[in-house]
């Protein structure tokens, strides 16, 4: 899965979140069998700080605040049921991410994570959106997070959701 990374902010150049990006995208393209179509997936990520992914938030969800991660699929693949699959991709663009450099930093000295990790826990939960899982419901956020816990235990990141 090729990720084209645009670096806004330059405190992310100090994490190597190009490296982070490739590394999540392998893990979850490798998880969920996915397999490439004929121009191969890619993803598109916004590496920015707090002001622009608020501004982002706003413009897109009506949310006038920052946040850590938002997605947008570039087609629709919501499952058809409640906690069910959903649809594989046809589009080979999956579509755009955007992650906040101010939030992920504060949300990891507040649980006490290590910066890289809860990023690329960040990074699995929006590509696993581009691909059509959500936590809307209950029953899809039981799937999704356990995806996401998942994806991670491969990757040798331990469950983020357990304290």
């Amino acid at each position: 899965m090729q990720v084209d990374l645009i670096i806004e902010d330059d405190r992310w150049k100090a994490v190597d979140l190009d490296a982070l990006a490739h590394r999540a995208a392998q893990a979850t393209q490798a998880h969920l069998a996915l397999a490439p179509l004929d121009a191969g997936l890619e993803v598109s990520l916004l590496a920015c700080d707090d002001t622009r992914i608020a501004t982002l938030n706003g413009d897109f969800r009506g949310k006038q605040q920052a946040t850590n991660v938002l997605s947008w699929p570039s087609e629709d693949r919501a499952a058809a049921v409640h906690g069910g699959p959903p649809t594989p991709p046809t589009d080979p663009e999956l579509g755009d991410i955007a992650i906040a450099y101010d939030t992920c930093q504060r949300e990891a000295e507040t649980q006490g994570k290590d910066f890289p990790v809860h990023v690329t826990h960040l990074l699995v939960h929006g590509m696993l959106h581009l691909l059509g899982y959500d936590h809307i419901n209950d029953k899809d956020a039981a799937l999704m997070e356990g995806l996401e816990v998942e994806i991670l235990g491969k990757m040798g990141i331990c469950n983020p959701y357990e304290d």
